[in-house]
């Protein structure tokens, strides 16, 4: 929470004092959000303190950790049980942010939303995706760029940063117990290991084959994860974009996800937005009534294909101006391989 400096010297009573302040935040995320949370945090713990960016009047975080700061501890401590990092661990110095892009606001329509969500659904089901089998991985390398704010309250002056564009590459076994993350300058160096004993059962590949391919069914799973005082239409669907955005998804069951988002009060169709490789495409996309800021999938104007993310303010909330793009992501190669660590088209595993 961020509040000015006192201008007068008078005391406040308790009413007052709550008149001025806001009401506090729901501090649950989506499933997305608090991963990447919990991977800054584990850095921030084993990583010696980087040189300063120049402008910004403390240390940026990304802007999930400005969110939901309250609830990182124990997730914290819990990633660096699960994932085996070790205090010693040697790590990079993540470069230095960079100022957010700004861009003109394209006002989304819910007219196409129909129409679009049924083409991207006929695109899905058509698609003949890789089917992993135990054993296997599935591969993912990504361009991805998350947000730092800074905020001075004595001046009341704020500023925007943004990671440099980086790669991400992740591979995940189909049942989510095993894998690799591979982050330079976010993760320990070399990358660390994932998996879980009890992984997150939305997210892997196992559960979502299982899944019918069923709009109705999964609207109502999507909103079952809703919680606290968050716009839970938001909230489910954060909960569909946490599924597509890094995982091998059943081609069937995309196109059925893909409805079911479009079936979510205030999703709006934007005819042009670009992911983070600069590609341009059509998007679905839905503005965060709390955050102010309008998440976006992006997919291929022509082959219906998902792209990757972006996150656009459209209303200023806490210093974050109208145009700033907060977060962008897009997918460079996503693919079935046979072992850990290992590239597509590689004989063998990496060392």
């Amino acid at each position: 929470m961020i509040r000015n400096p006192r201008r007068r010297n008078e005391p406040l009573d308790h009413a007052e004092l709550a008149g001025l302040l806001p009401a506090p935040a729901d501090p649950r995320l989506a499933a997305d959000r608090r991963r990447l949370l919990e991977e800054h945090l584990m850095n921030e713990i084993h990583r010696p303190d980087p040189t300063p960016a120049p402008a910004p009047a403390r240390r940026p975080l990304r802007r999930s950790a400005l969110i939901a700061a309250p609830v990182a501890a124990a997730a914290a401590l819990a990633v660096v049980v699960s994932l085996g990092a070790s205090p010693d661990t040697a790590t990079v110095a993540a470069p230095r942010p960079v100022k957010a892009p700004v861009v003109q606001i394209e006002e989304g329509s819910a007219v196409k939303v129909t129409s679009t969500v049924r083409e991207l659904a006929a695109a899905a089901t058509a698609n003949t995706a890789p089917r992993p089998v135990p054993g296997q991985y599935i591969y993912i390398k990504s361009r991805v760029s998350f947000m730092a704010s800074s905020f001075n309250g004595d001046t009341g002056e704020s500023a925007t940063w943004v990671q440099p564009l980086h790669d991400r590459e992740v591979w995940k076994s189909p049942d989510g117990t095993k894998g690799w993350l591979d982050e330079p300058g976010y993760q320990a160096k070399g990358g660390i290991a994932l998996g879980s004993d009890d992984p997150l059962k939305q997210l892997t590949y196992t559960w979502l084959a299982a899944q019918p391919a069923d709009p109705d069914a999964l609207l109502k799973f999507a909103y079952s994860t809703a919680g606290g005082t968050r716009d839970r239409d938001q909230q489910a669907f954060n909960e569909i974009g946490s599924i597509i955005r890094e995982q091998l998804v059943p081609s069937g069951l995309a196109g059925a996800l893909y409805e079911a988002a479009g079936r979510i009060p205030g999703v709006v169709v934007v005819e042009h937005a670009q992911d983070a490789s600069d590609r341009d495409g059509i998007a679905l996309a839905r503005l965060d009534p709390q955050t102010g800021e309008r998440s976006e999938w992006i997919f291929d104007r022509e082959s219906h294909q998902y792209l990757g993310s972006r996150g656009v303010q459209i209303r200023e909330v806490n210093g974050v101006k109208p145009g700033t793009v907060v977060e962008r992501t897009a997918i460079v190669t996503r693919a079935v391989v046979d072992a850990n660590k290992q590239h597509p088209g590689a004989d063998r595993a990496k060392a």
